[in-house]
């Protein structure tokens, strides 16, 4: 085989060449066809393919591609902020555009300190978070990150910014139920506070579901209003992290909607292009933005491909095609369909521990132990052998994390595009039931191989 000069995921892995995508389908150069279940990385939220897009495309490569965004701006830049605070809830309607999720998180970041510099305080740098969490991986967002496995490479350059845990009732280190509870996941997060110190702090940084680091982790209803109320109360800033779960994967633009609350920062991505381009964004509240409009008038931040017209006109597309379409609206429906055919695979496969999350961004858990929810070995590999499985049967999931130590568990994101219908839904699970049933019969092998 022709060596590759390309720097894959597993270097020494081949990889199948993909040729095109339709819809929720991809195919590869050797004809065989791939139900997407995971929108590649919860990013094709409309599907691959879609005729719209590729006009939107042609049509602004026709006119510039790219300016720079300290010498100009553009017709499509201009159009894609007003349209994102449009859709977004509140008074979030300053959009800084950049080009990865990644880069979305640390520019809000630098904003919410910023925002404290420009009133005059500069004591608080500081930007707290919580374990089995993943915001990025360069180094700023990965400090933010609470994924023990990618942090663990480059702990000597990080910051200690994850001190709290999750809302993983699953495995809720108190062994308690919400409401019951009181939510003390969340009141964690004034102890915090008070041990560090609120002067110190600039931001709280959360996904409203948790994705890479615990496979579609949902809070309890109130988790998020008991957090936003300390924050407030402490004068912290609260920022959501949407590049996930945001333009409507979970049936509303933002999934912090869901909770009734507002985020003085949200961060947008993966769906935000849908997978068309690449491009996010921090998005600022008018609370965030008046002292620096008042002082330096300059977020100190940026990319050379920052607000480029092209990627803005494909993104700009994207939002419109999911309002036009209406599609946002029956991403609640399918989700309940979805997570309810998951639910049922529960009798027939022992290994599978909990069915969560919200609108059409779910995850399974997989444990060795449903009784006592007792983790498979890290050495199992088991998300890696249910990742290839389903490769090979013609589906796409996501590998995700689990467990609270963020080293011994095992999880899949399910995740399709927003426009799966209810045939491609039964389809899905049926793939899926094959891929674990091959699963369960390895498991078998191996267990009567371990008792000879």
């Amino acid at each position: 085989m022709k060596r590759s000069f390309l720097i894959k995921p597993i270097l020494d892995e081949v990889y199948p060449v993909i040729d095109y995508g339709k819809g929720v389908y991809l195919f590869d150069k050797d004809g065989k066809k791939y139900l997407d279940a995971a929108s590649g990385a919860v990013t094709a939220n409309i599907g691959h393919g879609v005729t719209e897009i590729i006009e939107a495309m042609n049509e602004q490569a026709k006119k510039v591609s790219f300016v720079y965004r300290s010498q100009f701006t553009s017709e499509t830049a201009e159009k894609l902020a007003e349209k994102i605070a449009k859709l977004t809830p509140g008074d979030l309607n300053w959009s800084f555009f950049v080009n990865s999720g990644s880069e979305a998180t640390e520019t809000a970041m630098k904003i919410a300190i910023q925002y404290w510099q420009e009133k005059g305080i500069y004591t608080k740098t500081k930007v707290l978070s919580r374990w089995v969490s993943y915001h990025g991986i360069t180094l700023g967002a990965l400090s933010m990150s609470g994924h023990t496995l990618r942090r663990e490479r480059f702990v000597p350059l990080l910051e200690d910014f994850p001190v709290v845990n999750p809302p993983y009732c699953y495995r809720c280190p108190y062994n308690l139920e919400a409401p019951a509870c009181h939510y003390a996941c969340a009141l964690e997060l004034e102890t915090a506070i008070h041990r560090i110190g609120a002067n110190k702090i600039a931001a709280f940084i959360a996904e409203p579901i948790i994705g890479a680091a615990g496979g579609a982790i949902a809070p309890p209803d109130d988790y998020f209003k008991v957090v936003k109320n300390i924050c407030e109360t402490h004068d912290i800033l609260f920022i959501a992290d949407e590049v996930m779960t945001g333009s409507g994967r979970t049936g509303t633009m933002l999934a912090s909607e869901h909770w009734g609350i507002t985020p003085d920062i949200v961060t947008l991505g993966k769906g935000m292009g849908a997978g068309y381009t690449a491009i996010a964004a921090a998005v600022a509240s008018e609370k965030v933005m008046e002292p620096i409009l008042a002082g330096s008038k300059s977020v100190m931040s940026g990319h050379t491909l920052s607000a480029n017209p092209q990627s803005c006109a494909i993104a700009l597309a994207v939002l419109e095609y999911l309002e036009n379409k209406k599609i946002m609206s029956e991403v609640e429906s399918k989700g309940d369909y979805l997570k309810g055919l998951l639910e049922k695979l529960k009798e027939p496969f022992f290994f599978i521990g909990d069915v969560r999350g919200k609108g059409l961004m779910l995850g399974i858990e997989f444990v060795a132990d449903r009784l006592t929810k007792t983790p498979f070995p890290r050495t199992a590999m088991i998300t890696e052998k249910i990742v290839t499985l389903a490769k090979e049967k013609g589906l796409i999931v996501y590998p995700a994390g689990a467990g609270m130590d963020g080293v011994n568990g095992d999880s899949i994101i399910i995740a399709p595009p927003l426009t799966i219908t209810k045939k491609e839904i039964d389809e899905l699970i049926v793939l899926l039931n094959v891929t674990l049933t091959s699963f369960a019969n390895d498991l078998e092998w191996i267990a009567g191989e371990s008792n000879e």
